[in-house]
């Protein structure tokens, strides 16, 4: 881009296609398209772009569709790297509970069931994890039966889903439900940071106009109970070099845990506090 611009305050160059806007539906979804395109008639009369710089965004969108499967999401992390997923999610979840954060690219919903203590690791090496933890509402209140999902990345920092040929399917994710006294435990192996993948369109931009890619190491959770609010969060560990650069904006105080050394390995023990389902959220349908 040439950086010249129009030199207009973003209102001309573009007034038919404003004017159209006017007469789209009224709801959230009309709103959201008005400020979305609003913005973007902003940028084309600021920055001024070419015909080709236009080809090289639509072939950008082009990539990251092709990126995306049923292992791996680009969408979302195009959302996740731009700080998009993390600017909704304290909107989302307003409450006073276990702060939430994004699930990620990497999250399968199809975890298999496993009874409590057992082993995520289905294969690959690392260090010896025992994790232990319990489910509350905000008062203490222990939430038997709650559900929890578990996933995290390997010792080498990779998701089975991003790397088939060298992990089993479903290894290092699970889920478990919580005794009578709302308690969960397993077994696994200590995860690894990572830097989020460069070798698709989203990693390769953020390099490129010099985004980190680190993520310190974490294990995702996500806890469902009658009554409550679905937690999605990550608890991350505090000695990770990274922990002051995570590339996703998702690490907060009172989500960073301790691993702690132990005989046969390391522990980490955690309470998830979940919110009433009664606290109003943003519905972001259309009406």
């Amino acid at each position: 881009m040439d950086g010249q611009g129009s030199g207009s305050n973003g209102q001309e160059g573009s007034p038919e296609q404003r004017l159209r806007l006017t007469a789209t539906a009224p709801g959230r979804l009309g709103d959201a398209v008005r400020l979305i395109l609003n913005h973007a008639y902003d940028v084309v009369a600021t920055l001024n772009p070419s015909a080709e710089e236009l080809d090289a965004l639509v072939q950008f969108l082009t990539d990251v569709g092709y990126a995306t499967d049923a292992r791996r999401q680009e969408w979302v992390l195009l959302a996740d790297v731009f700080g998009l997923t993390d600017a909704v999610m304290p909107r989302a979840s307003d409450g006073q509970g276990t702060p939430a954060t994004l699930a990620g690219p990497f999250y399968r919903p199809d975890a298999p069931a496993l009874p409590l203590g057992a082993n995520l690791c289905r294969g690959g090496d690392g260090v010896p994890l025992v994790v232990s933890g319990s489910v509350t509402d905000l008062g203490g209140k222990p939430l038997a039966g709650a559900e929890v999902e578990v996933w995290h990345a390997n010792a080498d920092g990779r998701y089975e889903n991003q790397d088939p040929d060298n992990q089993p399917e479903h290894n290092l994710r699970g889920r478990f439900t919580a005794d009578a006294d709302g308690r969960f435990h397993f077994r696994s192996i200590r995860p690894a940071g990572y830097s989020l993948p460069d070798d698709g369109p989203v990693g390769q931009l953020a390099r490129r106009i010099g985004l980190s890619l680190d993520r310190p190491a974490h294990i995702h959770f996500a806890v469902t109970a009658p009554g409550h609010r679905r937690l999605v969060t990550s608890i991350f560990d505090g000695s990770d070099p990274a922990i002051d650069r995570d590339a996703l904006f998702a690490v907060k105080p009172g989500l960073i845990g301790t691993f702690r050394p132990e005989r046969a390995g390391v522990a980490l023990s955690v309470v998830l506090v979940l919110d009433r389902d009664d606290i109003s959220q943003r519905n972001l349908q259309e009406g």
